[in-house]
């Protein structure tokens, strides 16, 4: 990707994975048609929507990860969805044109769409309307975050980060909105659910490695925040840290 991508390393995606598998909409799962031979998974990771997806779907499947990193295909590659076959192509996905994904008979995407410029998620909306087959997209972030107990700091550090997501263009919490647009008027039936993390104690690692990086990025946005910011994230960190971010899943189907 270009003006949106930003690395990630592995063991983040690894740390992140079983409360993207408890967020997703499986009601979404449920409206794809039988079957699905050929899945592409674009900016795929280490391929844990694969993992999640794959057994709720009957049927043999080939599934082909698309990323930009070599390491994270290599990832991806070793713990292969069960039952199905694979394939790993490096690409920046927003390069990608008709004949990457001829064949596809669905393709997927999580944790993408707020990293995309409109012209960049423009693009990719037509690439995989023109596919002719369901698109599901997951855990969009739609700049909604609750954490207990409330700190008056919340709502500003909540507004500088969400702001931090809309750097240089990109689209952070509208991307949801955008796309649902873009693909209603590409004339796709679209559907879109609710898939919030929902951290507690037993996310604890995740909650505060998701805390830390939430607080810099608004730091690195409101520069005036940062001592305030000190005090902030010790009263956080101290406590029981119990935090609610919101997601958005988005299926798009062909009339």
């Amino acid at each position: 990707m270009t003006a949106g991508y930003v690395p990630v390393s592995s063991s983040w995606l690894a740390l992140r994975e079983p409360a993207d598998a408890a967020a997703r909409a499986t009601e979404l799962v449920e409206r794809l048609e039988p079957a699905p031979g050929v899945i592409h998974d674009l900016a795929c990771g280490t391929g844990s929507m694969g993992r999640w997806l794959a057994p709720l779907l009957p049927g043999p499947q080939h599934w082909v990860f698309h990323d930009r990193d070599p390491d994270l295909l290599e990832v991806a590659a070793a713990n292969p969805p069960a039952g199905a076959t694979v394939e790993v192509r490096q690409s920046d996905i927003t390069r990608l044109d008709a004949d990457d994904l001829a064949g596809a008979t669905l393709i997927t995407a999580s944790a993408l769409l707020d990293i995309l410029t409109e012209d960049e998620l423009a693009g990719l909306i037509s690439l995989c309307t023109r596919a002719g087959c369901p698109t599901l997209l997951t855990l969009s972030v739609v700049g909604q975050v609750e954490l207990t107990p409330a700190d008056p700091l919340d709502a500003r550090v909540a507004a500088a980060f969400n702001d931090h997501q809309r750097r240089g263009g990109l689209l952070g919490p509208d991307a949801v909105a955008v796309a649902t647009e873009e693909f209603g008027r590409l004339g796709a039936e679209v559907l879109v659910r609710p898939s919030p993390w929902r951290l507690g104690a037993s996310e604890r690692d995740l909650a505060v490695e998701w805390f830390r990086g939430w607080v810099d990025a608004a730091c690195l946005q409101e520069p005036g925040l940062a001592q305030e910011i000190r005090s902030y994230a010790a009263r956080r960190l101290a406590g029981q840290l119990e935090v609610t971010v919101g997601h958005a899943d988005l299926l798009a189907l062909p009339r």
